[in-house]
């Protein structure tokens, strides 16, 4: 007990009907939201973490609580510093994508979704996905929910003229990726 990490995380979320599907075949909160418990040598118990976590900032957290160097190849940055000081400056966003592929799809087409969620809103482009030289292509629809007044995400507001410029403002921040979201803190805390 005074020397062992543990950790208990699930590796994707679970649908049992909503959006008219089941399992994890989308890239609503509903599948990319997992439960993430860790106790530490050193880190106070029962404390809750209101910040953005992601599962590639696993690793490097791991790393950081045994005292190992962090490797240069991960994207993640290791949340040790929010296990700590749970109110900590953080991401602001988190990152994930999801392939729909021709069997999924109503046009036999395959689709990538590139999906970004902020403290308020969640954000969705969907391009034209070449499998072959994994690339995306056409911009093809877009996704937004406001998850403040929609948690379940049932309307997508992309389409509205009134969120033009919110999907403009959205789309630039998804654009700039991951390293853009984090803070000082978190910029510390990567090698990536």
């Amino acid at each position: 007990a005074e020397n062992t990490i543990v950790v208990v995380w699930g590796d994707h979320g679970w649908k049992l009907g909503e959006h008219g599907s089941f399992g994890k075949q989308t890239n609503y909160n509903n599948d990319t939201r997992v439960p993430l418990i860790v106790r530490a040598p050193g880190v106070k118990p029962g404390q809750t973490v209101d910040r953005f976590v992601e599962l590639v900032d696993l690793y490097p957290t791991l790393c950081d609580l045994a005292g190992i160097d962090i490797p240069d190849t991960m994207e993640g940055a290791s949340f040790k510093p929010l296990l700590e000081q749970p109110g900590a400056p953080w991401k602001s966003a988190i990152f994930s994508l999801h392939e729909q592929r021709p069997k999924d799809t109503l046009d036999g087409r395959r689709y990538m979704g590139y999906s970004m969620v902020t403290e308020r809103y969640h954000l969705v482009e969907w391009h034209t996905w070449d499998d072959t030289t994994k690339s995306a292509g056409e911009l093809v629809a877009r996704e937004l929910y406001d998850n403040q007044v929609d948690p379940q995400e049932n309307t997508n507001l992309a389409d509205l003229p009134e969120s033009a410029a919110l999907v403009d403002e959205l789309s630039r921040q998804l654009h700039a990726g991951w390293r853009a979201a984090r803070t000082p803190s978190t910029a510390t805390t990567s090698n990536g």
